[in-house]
């Protein structure tokens, strides 16, 4: 298809030498040679007549008087076609080297005979022609002075060489590019001649004659109906690009109708420019040269195109019937450089009508959207065949990385650039169709890759295909968005739905051992009183910072996500720890003690997350303002800290704040209720999509059972959706 694309540029720049058609005879007259008038077949059915055959009898005919009439004619008939001649060579334009030679009738020599104007044309000598303009009128005039039959007789005679004429003119005229210049003139010249005739007669109001009326001949139209020939000619190949049921269907039939319309636009486009170039300065401005060539090529190009319109089309065919109609053909010929808008001008239309354009374009985007639905499941196929493999995933530039998102862009991108190349608009019209797809693509994906972990636990491989996958969803969010923008609208939730589900599934998995190993070192916070909170928290810092070079194969954006992920987990389980009740400080300087370690430990968790570039700074204030509302002891001091609190932490629950107030035990059951009364109040939400709270059990709405008994899939999903684009799904609290 792009060699078809091309082919005007690779033209352009070359000499245009388009094929000589066809000839009437077997052997086509070589160039400066002119050309025999007819074939033997035709001499044969032409019979010869002498010159007395065509002249006036002294014997027993016309008078003294009107023989010398008849040589006033003569000569009066001779004066008025020199005046023609020399007319119309003063309004060719051609170099002397190129003009008619004159053949000026002296006076003295006596008119060819018929046998002499017979040799003549039948060698293509079309300079005679006046002479058989001549008898033809001498016969008019003179008809009253003949019986009918021989009358009739001679009549028949003008008319045979008037078929020599014919032939010998439109041959010439036929495909004109080897023709010389002063050869093309006179036949040129000749059908000017004949059309000035048919209209002369027109005028003259003739009485009645044993003559066959022979006008007009409408040698011009004829000249028409041979361009529409010869342009049928130059323009048809050698099999029919219309498919049939003798024929295979699909890329050879494509490939045949891609090889036509080739052949008929270089065709078109080359002659055309010929025509602009040379004919045009050289034809009287009646022919309409460019016009009449111009609408031949047209027509013959749309009845082609219509003939295959008809058809029950395969997909390639369809395509390319759009392309040609909707784009090679208006902005390769119509608006040529070297054509300098003509054809524009000339207003030649579309080669289909827009109904038929419309039902094309309606079958093209249904047979792309089904063949990009194939096309992107065999895609998923092969890469699901892949992980069954177990082998490890391509390690590029650090990450592990699949070819799957590659692939499937590159298939929507091909799709969407192939409908823009036709139109604009239809590309418009197939990027959310491309989209909707896409969309059925990742719900497919995102179930494959489910199943696969279900299946894969025990391949070697089953971790680092994980991160292959993970990797996989950034470069399918990046296509969403720059399509979203395309389309200059916000995407559609439900195209990026299965990303995340993707992304958490796959961290549930690579985070799941850690934190497996993280809780029973959180409990020992609580089970010592924080006695050993330093050391306690070292240990889990430690072990953690063990787990992350392998999340280093991942791509930095999810690096990040996972670090924050780990930074959102620490936090969490801190303050699970702290809202225990199983700490009740009675005094303010143990009070001041616990706030000391808790800044401690949160200094130091927040300094290794940051350091290993979590981005999660709305968790920083976290332990640090629940430290500072243990510390102080002005109940409103306290309520304001409350109040800032909430403002940054929405989820934050009375029963979250009570569990915390119990630790002072030095505050009285009124205190505590006017310090939560501080929640009633609507606080300025700072950043309500980030949920710290909302994944910790509020202990007032204990149903008596712990967060222990809660499974661990179940609370770090939550955890999970509390870091993506979609709100937590309604279900059990961690």
């Amino acid at each position: 298809m792009m060699k078809m694309m091309t082919f005007f540029q690779s033209s352009q720049g070359n000499q245009i030498s388009p094929p000589v058609p066809p000839q009437y005879e077997s052997e086509p007259s070589p160039i400066g040679r002119k050309p025999s008038a007819v074939s033997e077949t035709e001499s044969d059915t032409i019979s010869i007549a002498s010159s007395e055959d065509l002249s006036p009898r002294r014997e027993g005919g016309l008078s003294p008087c009107k023989e010398e009439e008849k040589k006033k004619k003569k000569k009066g008939i001779r004066k008025m076609l020199n005046v023609i001649n020399k007319g119309i060579r003063r309004k060719s334009h051609s170099s002397p080297s190129d003009e008619v030679p004159e053949t000026e009738a002296k006076p003295e020599a006596p008119p060819p005979t018929v046998e002499e104007l017979y040799s003549l044309l039948e060698q293509g000598r079309l300079e005679v022609a006046h002479h058989l303009l001549r008898l033809e009128r001498e016969l008019v005039q003179n008809g009253s002075g003949i019986n009918e039959e021989e009358l009739i007789r001679q009549q028949s005679k003008v008319e045979a060489l008037y078929t020599l004429l014919k032939i010998a003119v439109l041959r010439v005229l036929h495909w004109p590019k080897e023709t010389e210049p002063g050869l093309l003139l006179e036949a040129l010249n000749i059908i000017l001649e004949q059309e000035q005739e048919d209209q002369r007669v027109a005028a003259e109001a003739r009485e009645p004659s044993a003559l066959v009326n022979t006008r007009p001949r409408n040698w011009l139209k004829l000249w028409q109906e041979g361009v529409r020939d010869s342009v049928e000619i130059r323009m048809t190949r050698p099999h029919s690009m219309i498919p049939d049921g003798n024929r295979s269907e699909g890329k050879e039939a494509s490939s045949e109708a891609a090889q036509s319309f080739l052949h008929m636009g270089k065709t078109m486009k080359e002659d055309l420019q010929f025509v602009a170039e040379h004919l045009q300065p050289i034809y009287p401005a009646e022919f309409n040269v460019f016009h009449t060539y111009a609408v031949c090529y047209h027509n013959y190009f749309s009845a082609q195109i219509s003939s295959m319109a008809q058809f029950e089309l395969n997909k390639e065919d369809t395509s390319l019937l759009l392309l040609w109609v909707q784009n090679l053909y208006p902005s390769e010929i119509i608006d040529n450089a070297k054509l300098s808008g003509r054809l524009r001008e000339i207003g030649l239309g579309s080669l289909l009508p827009p109904k038929q354009i419309r039902r094309l374009e309606v079958n093209y985007l249904s047979d792309e959207t089904a063949r990009i639905q194939e096309l992107m499941n065999e895609g998923l196929k092969m890469e699901v065949k892949k992980w069954s493999e177990d082998k490890e995933p391509i390690y590029l530039e650090g990450n592990y990385h699949s070819e799957l998102p590659i692939d499937i862009i590159q298939i929507i991108s091909a799709l969407q650039l192939k409908a823009e190349n036709i139109t604009i608009d239809l590309g418009k019209q197939i990027k959310p169709l491309l989209m909707t797809k896409f969309s059925s693509f990742l719900k497919s994906y995102q179930q494959a890759f489910v199943d696969f972990l279900e299946k894969g636990k025990q391949q070697k491989y089953y971790r680092a295909i994980i991160m292959a996958n993970i990797n996989n969803c950034l470069a399918f969010r990046t296509h969403i968005e720059k399509a979203s923008q395309a389309l200059k609208k916000e995407p559609s939730s439900f195209i990026f739905h299965p990303l995340p589900e993707i992304e958490q599934s796959g961290f549930s998995i690579l985070l799941q051992d850690l934190f497996l190993v993280l809780k029973p070192l959180f409990k020992k916070l609580t089970q010592t009183r924080w006695a050993t909170h330093e050391e306690t928290v070292a240990e889990i810092i430690r072990i953690t910072s063990e787990h992350l070079p392998e999340f280093k194969a991942l791509r930095k954006r999810y690096q990040e996500d996972i670090m924050e992920a780990i930074h959102l987990y620490l936090v969490k389980e801190y303050i699970i720890r702290l809202s225990k009740k199983r700490l009740v400080l009675r005094t303010v300087d143990l009070q001041l003690t616990l706030a000391r370690a808790i800044l401690m430990d949160a200094t130091n968790i927040q300094h290794f997350c940051f350091e290993n570039g979590s981005p999660a700074t709305w968790l920083e204030p976290a332990l640090p303002t629940l430290a500072e509302i243990i510390r102080l002891q002005d109940t409103n001091a306290i309520k304001l800290e409350v109040a800032t609190f909430a403002s940054r932490f929405p989820d934050f629950s009375k029963g979250h704040l009570g569990a915390i107030l119990t630790i002072k035990g030095n505050l009285s059951h009124s205190e505590i209720r006017s310090i939560k009364s501080i929640l009633d109040v609507n606080t300025l939400v700072t950043d309500p999509s980030k949920s710290l709270f909302s994944l910790i059990k509020d202990p007032s709405r204990s149903l008596g059972k712990g967060y222990n008994s809660l499974g661990m899939d179940q609370c770090w999903t939550k955890t999970l959706l509390s870091l993506t684009l979609i709100p937590p799904r309604l279900g059990a609290a961690c």
